[in-house]
């Protein structure tokens, strides 16, 4: 369905379809809305309401999906209505996410996802809850944390919602602890970012030599992939494959991802794979490009990768969409094509991202310093009486903070 504006419509439908069946569902009836507003009551309207409850008798659906979120309101009077189980984007896509998650991290982020999602839809009758099944039989958006007492009331969610936030702030601690690690090696960082099913862990296979699993279905990848690249003369950089984004991706989604996305804001730099073979592929950019946005990472360094070029019959469009795109390449993550461009393109970025910067910071000014040590690579460090001499490598939006402290000509580029 859509509001306002028709040209979404197609693109919705056909993502909505894709996640239906991702989830394991099949589509036996299909019905379009559009509104110029939505209904507070029904999302749909009354009459469109009245219509659904009689395609739900005619193909004897169990489940009816609707492509925009509902408040807790709507999706009670639309069950009431047309006596089926009713669920919006939002919950299909943590069905398919419970599905995806296989990592102790990704079950957490899961199940704090659909607490979040489940808390404003507590009725303090248990309705909600009863159809929490805790595993795969009882089908789509039946798949929950896997509490099915009815008893379970606002008060124990918020307290479970708390235990899962501390638990995944310890996995943010450790992963902390990873990256320092990892930053000690002075190995610039990059993720792969894109569209769900785009293509970043086939690409990632391709650069490491890595056997990541790999399947062109939405939301292969939940859990984070690290693996180390290695470029011309020797150079390497350390790639991240992260979970695939998708268009209307809901805040709380965003939240509850947070330690896995976190290896995006923490990149030096960014790999954005696009399905150029896809006919919304701009449409799809400009989603990933409002998430990247939402995370405060719409400033770092970008390599845009049109992936899939052996199935795009218009190699002229192609060329010129690479043309008018700066750091771009057209490839194909499947059969190799444009990997050696790639890796030169990712050596340029990187030559690009990190500085050296020599500067003299205050004893007062201890925040600048711990900042060099947690979010740049220290080359050399000597206490004087007037402060700490440090020698350090950094990226261009740390760059700033130190300013006020370089010494003067001993900045290099």
């Amino acid at each position: 369905m859509s509001f306002g504006n028709e040209s979404d419509s197609e693109i919705d439908a056909k993502e909505i379809r894709l996640l239906i069946e991702s989830a394991g569902g099949e589509l036996v009836d299909e019905m379009r809305v559009h509104r110029d507003r939505p209904d507070p009551r029904f999302l749909i309207g009354r009459g469109q309401a009245e219509e659904l409850f009689l395609r739900v008798q005619d193909s004897e659906a169990n489940l009816v999906i609707l492509s925009e979120d509902l408040t807790p309101t709507q999706q009670r009077n639309l069950e009431e209505i047309t006596g089926a189980r009713v669920a919006d984007r939002t919950q299909l896509i943590l069905d398919i996410f419970a599905q995806r998650a296989r990592t102790s991290e990704g079950k957490l982020q899961v199940e704090l996802a659909q607490l979040q999602y489940l808390l404003p839809r507590l009725t303090g009758k248990g309705t909600q809850l009863s159809r929490i099944g805790g595993g795969s039989a009882g089908g789509i958006a039946t798949r929950g944390p896997g509490e099915t007492k009815l008893e379970m009331d606002r008060r124990r969610v918020r307290k479970r919602i708390a235990v899962l936030q501390e638990e995944l702030e310890e996995v943010v601690k450790r992963r902390s602890v990873q990256k320092k690690a990892r930053r000690q090696l002075m190995i610039p960082t990059g993720a792969l970012v894109g569209y769900t099913s785009a293509g970043k862990s086939t690409l990632l296979n391709l650069l490491s030599g890595s056997n990541v699993e790999a399947h062109p279905r939405l939301f292969a990848t939940l859990d984070p992939t690290t693996r180390r690249v290695t470029l011309d003369q020797g150079q390497s950089v350390i790639i991240s494959d992260t979970v695939g984004f998708i268009r209307k991706l809901p805040h709380h989604l965003i939240a509850a991802f947070r330690a896995t996305l976190e290896e995006v804001t923490e990149a030096d730099f960014l790999i954005h794979v696009v399905d150029a073979s896809n006919e919304h592929f701009r449409s799809q950019q400009e989603a990933v490009q409002e998430v990247l946005r939402e995370l405060g990472a719409e400033a770092k360094p970008v390599i845009t990768v049109f992936n899939k070029s052996d199935l795009v019959a218009n190699q002229y469009e192609l060329r010129r969409l690479v043309a008018n795109t700066p750091d771009s390449c057209y490839m194909s993550a499947l059969t190799g094509e444009g990997k050696e461009y790639l890796r030169t393109l990712i050596s340029q970025v990187v030559a690009r991202v990190r500085r050296q910067v020599a500067a003299l910071i205050p004893y007062s000014r201890g925040d600048v310093l711990a900042l060099c040590h947690e979010r740049g690579r220290i080359l050399q460090l000597h206490y004087l009486p007037d402060g700490v001499f440090v020698r350090v490598e950094v990226s261009p939006e740390l760059e700033p903070k130190l300013a006020p402290f370089v010494q003067h000509g001993a900045r290099e580029k």
